[in-house]
């Protein structure tokens, strides 16, 4: 669903990712991991046309990507929660969540994104700056998904957000996955949520990937040591 290959970026002369292979099966969960710095936020902001590709190509099924604009490759089926979730907080949940609506051309929220999240339903004309971490990390998911992407990228998705929640977040994640039939790549650096919610996990250390392994035959003491500073 999710093809990736040959990716390089940069920013200026330096070169951040050095010819990046990626590959995501329809309704796979990969999760990819790595150090602060290592390259994990460029490659979601690369796939999402935030940063120009220096060379590659990125296609979501038979669309290809590459070259177009972050608008353009919504529109093309990819979806984007970035790190720190930037929802806007001055607005209502109801209008957070119909800012994803622009490119499918519907006004109306689908029910199914509501009931995914029921806290969201409960909350719906309360402003989204008054959300807890955890509700407005829902909320950036939700808008998100109103975009009826095939490919969901989610940038750091546990950062600041309290272990139950982290919790509740990788089972509705998998439901996501498992009612929408999406594609989903989450970039993290907590293991055990890696674990809980993913099918496939990637480590990527100073732009390259030196690790991929299916979630059942991890090592995970291997894994341990690219992450450890």
């Amino acid at each position: 669903m999710l093809n990736v290959k040959s990716l390089t970026a940069a920013y200026g002369q330096s070169e951040v990712l050095h010819g990046l292979d990626l590959n995501v099966a329809p309704g796979e969960i990969v999760a990819i991991m790595g150090r602060n710095g290592m390259g994990k936020t460029t490659l979601m902001k690369t796939l999402m046309g935030i940063v120009p590709e220096k060379s590659g190509d990125v296609a979501v099924g038979d669309q290809a990507l590459t070259g177009l604009k972050s608008h353009e490759r919504v529109a093309r089926g990819i979806a984007y929660v970035p790190q720190g979730r930037m929802i806007f907080s001055a607005m209502t949940v109801q209008e957070n969540v119909e800012t994803g609506l622009t490119v499918t051309g519907q006004s109306k929220v689908p029910n199914d994104i509501f009931e995914l999240f029921p806290v969201l339903l409960e909350m719906k004309d309360r402003r989204g700056g008054n959300l807890s971490g955890g509700q407005q990390q829902q909320l950036a998911i939700a808008r998100a998904l109103a975009s009826n992407p095939k490919v969901l990228l989610l940038d750091e998705p546990t950062e600041g957000i309290q272990p139950s929640i982290i919790r509740d977040m990788a089972r509705t994640l998998r439901k996501i996955r498992d009612e929408k039939g999406l594609s989903i790549v989450v970039s993290e650096q907590v293991l055990s949520f890696a674990l809980d919610v993913a099918d496939r996990v990637m480590v990527i250390e100073n732009g390259n990937f030196v690790h991929d392994s299916p979630r059942a035959g991890i090592d995970e003491a291997k894994v341990s040591k690219f992450l450890s500073v």
